[in-house]
């Protein structure tokens, strides 16, 4: 077994901390990656409060997993020693259901096989994640990560990066589009910029109006206060499409209103309670309402490629592994432009 060191939620109440622990030997078709930055997603912090579910503690978060590979199986054909890699939120899935012979593993019929808080090969073992020096993944669930972008700021891209661009792709949004953005935050800021890429025009919903210069800077082309009724007024009938990235309770009627006949919202949050929905926003103009996930293997290494040819990189804080605690307090204040990363290094 691999000994490894890591960060961990020993409860639903305590600070994270030090935590040491074992990996699977490296199999034949595994690589060994020593981890170098993770990023931290708000779905860490649901996590190890228990928020989604009982989970077996101690439990290691982290699935925006950025390393190099250290060791290779000998029947690994993708990757040798010393390639850069990266690992997002799953690890395996059953590889035979229609949505895995799809390349669409996110969707796995039997259940994908999370970074963390799932089950490893045995059935048994707890799946830890990316808060550690090092991770032991089949080489089929890792992606390659291209040599010319800024590692730390790459992270993100392997779940707010993939969770928005999934969908873009998914409905081919982009030149001639109108495209509102509901939220600017990790998955906020990480959906301006690819649709912006896409040749979309972008306008950024928010009620807060002191955002309106950053998501400028990110490349929206518009900013609306949401808060303010003659600019909602202004909008309605106005967007092909919406992506909603917010997580927390918020009427779901007042953008369904915002978008034109045969528009479509995207709903990339998940807030905690089920949300009401009026029939006619969407009877009377033939709206859709539809979900996404995050992305299966083959897509998000063609959004790592893609984010590589245009130069398309999170925004980050890079931090240590011991302000992780400190990190999860600003994070739940939304205090933060526009996702924590932790520089594995600094785990002793």
């Amino acid at each position: 077994m691999i000994q490894t060191k890591g960060y961990a939620a020993y409860d639903a109440t305590s600070d994270l901390r030090p935590f040491s622990f074992e990996r699977r030997e490296v199999g034949p078709n595994d690589v060994k990656i020593e981890i170098l930055f993770c990023g931290i997603c708000h779905s860490d912090l649901h996590h190890v409060k228990g928020e989604w579910g009982e989970i077996i503690y101690p439990s290691v978060p982290g699935h925006e997993i950025v390393g190099r590979i250290t060791s290779v199986g000998a029947n690994v054909k993708k990757f040798r020693e010393g390639d850069l890699a990266g690992v997002g939120c799953f690890v395996d899935s059953c590889r035979h259901c229609p949505s895995c012979q799809d390349g669409l593993e996110q969707y796995c019929e039997n259940g994908f096989v999370a970074t963390y808080g799932g089950q490893g090969k045995d059935g048994i073992t707890p799946t830890q994640g990316g808060y550690s020096s090092n991770i032991v993944v089949d080489e089929q669930y890792v992606l390659r990560v291209p040599n010319n972008m800024d590692l730390a700021r790459v992270a993100p891209l392997l779940c707010a990066g993939i969770t928005t661009y999934s969908p873009i792709r998914e409905w081919k949004i982009g030149k001639g589009h109108k495209v509102g953005i509901v939220g600017l935050g990790g998955l906020g800021h990480m959906a301006v910029k690819i649709a912006a890429s896409k040749g979309a025009d972008v306008t950024m919903l928010s009620r807060s109006p002191e955002k309106a210069k950053d998501a400028e800077e990110l490349g929206a082309h518009n900013f609306a206060n949401t808060r303010d009724a003659d600019q909602l007024k202004k909008l309605a009938n106005t967007f092909d499409f919406i992506i909603n990235t917010v997580s927390a309770p918020h009427d779901y009627n007042q953008f369904l209103s915002m978008l034109k006949r045969d528009g479509t919202m995207i709903l990339l949050g998940a807030p905690p309670a089920p949300a009401e929905i009026m029939a006619g926003n969407l009877l009377f103009k033939r709206r859709r309402l539809v979900g996404s996930l995050i992305g299966g293997i083959a897509e998000t290494q063609e959004m790592l490629d893609y984010c590589a040819t245009h130069n398309i990189l999170s925004d980050v804080e890079v931090i240590p592994i011991d302000y992780i605690n400190e990190a999860y307090e600003r994070m739940l204040k939304g205090d933060v432009k526009y996702r924590f990363v932790i520089d594995m290094s600094s785990l002793k």
